[in-house]
């Protein structure tokens, strides 16, 4: 077998390496076979569009003769042909297939594509390619779509994770910007800042092998300054500053604690988390202790995609309502809906467009979500 034309085809190592795949003996291979192999080979080493269409083109031509190497002879114009690519685009595609050690150059003396017949008029040979090593490399490419399809689940698995720490580290913030607005946050701040910068989208190949833990470790430290600012991570008990009759309610200061809350959100505060997870148990699936009700908002920021709402949505009932009573009524909607399935009456077919129905009443007082919730309470505990 020729590897170099007489034309000067320029000798390649891979050309060489190549000629050392041969088919087992006696074996005959299918254009069926061959497709399939190539198919692998695709997309185990990533071929650019125009040789993945070359090299179906070249597979078609296989006459499934019963040879020791698979031989095919097209020419340029009828690959051109058949891929719709220019002459000079199927010569590039060609030396990538022949780079790549999928097709090996079996060159005539005049550098033409023919078959080579005996006296009887049977084809007995060809210069044109081999595909023999895109057949007999099927083992390999079986092993390298093995290993990509396991480096994209381990990757689908990271970016998950990320995602999951984003959400509840930016819940977290909130949490602290809500209850806590006189805090410095500007360095955990930044912090998330730098690490959104860092996140590459979900079709990125490659992802810093540090990234998931950055947000894992950021995750903890926003929860962690959240909770001590509530006092709950100390160890002795909290300081009695009432020093007020007992005559006195227990709501007396509650005007002077709403300042910092908008007057639309004070309702909703009134709501406290015992009676919200109470009433609706499906605050379950988002998977965090709820101490407050800030936990509260995180919660249904979290949850409010297992509604299939859209994020517009969300935004909509923070502006109309506050994100405290957006948060509420994400867990509302969600327990109706998990109430609706259970029950077989599936009355409610897009929970979605439920819940920026339910914001909208509640901005018009056609609704009131506390009472709602209360009524939910009291036919659980019934």
């Amino acid at each position: 077998m020729h590897v170099a034309s007489s034309g000067g085809r320029r000798l390649r190592h891979a050309t060489l390496a190549a000629r050392a795949f041969a088919l087992s003996e006696g074996r005959t291979v299918t254009r069926k076979e061959l497709a399939a192999a190539a198919y692998e080979a695709e997309v185990a080493l990533v071929l650019r569009p125009s040789a993945r269409q070359v090299l179906s083109a070249l597979v078609a031509s296989w006459g499934e003769q019963a040879w020791e190497r698979l031989l095919v002879w097209p020419s340029n114009e009828y690959l051109a042909n058949r891929t719709g690519y220019t002459e000079r685009a199927i010569r590039f595609a060609l030396n990538h297939l022949i780079g790549q050690g999928l097709i090996i150059p079996k060159d005539s003396p005049n550098g033409k594509r023919y078959a080579v017949k005996d006296l009887a008029g049977e084809i007995i040979d060809a210069f044109g390619f081999d595909l023999t090593p895109v057949y007999a490399r099927r083992g390999e490419w079986a092993r390298l779509v093995a290993e990509q399809k396991q480096a994209r689940a381990e990757r689908k698995r990271l970016f998950d994770e990320i995602t999951v720490s984003r959400r509840q580290t930016e819940a977290a913030i909130e949490a602290l910007a809500l209850h806590h607005p006189t805090l410095d946050r500007t360095a955990i701040e930044e912090q998330l800042a730098g690490l959104l910068e860092r996140t590459p989208k979900r079709s990125t190949y490659v992802m810093p092998l540090d990234l998931a833990e950055a947000w894992e470790t950021l995750r903890k430290t926003a929860e962690k300054l959240f909770y001590e600012m509530g006092n709950d991570g100390i160890r002795f008990r909290h300081n009695e500053s009432n020093n007020e009759s007992p005559s006195e309610t227990c709501t007396n200061g509650f005007p002077k604690k709403a300042e910092v809350v908008l007057p639309k959100e004070r309702r909703a505060e009134l709501l406290s988390p015992t009676l919200i997870v109470e009433a609706c148990p499906a605050i379950a699936d988002y998977g965090q202790p709820i101490r407050d009700i800030g936990d509260i908002v995180g919660a249904g920021r979290y949850l409010r995609a297992s509604l299939g709402a859209h994020e517009s949505a969300w935004n909509e009932a923070v502006a109309d309502l506050g994100p405290i009573a957006a948060a509420i009524a994400v867990l509302y909607v969600l327990q109706l809906y998990e109430d609706d399935v259970a029950s077989g009456a599936s009355r409610i077919r897009n929970p979605g467009g439920y819940y920026r129905a339910l914001v909208r009443m509640i901005k018009t007082r056609k609704l009131d979500l506390e009472t709602e919730l209360l009524a939910m309470r009291r036919r659980r505990m019934t």
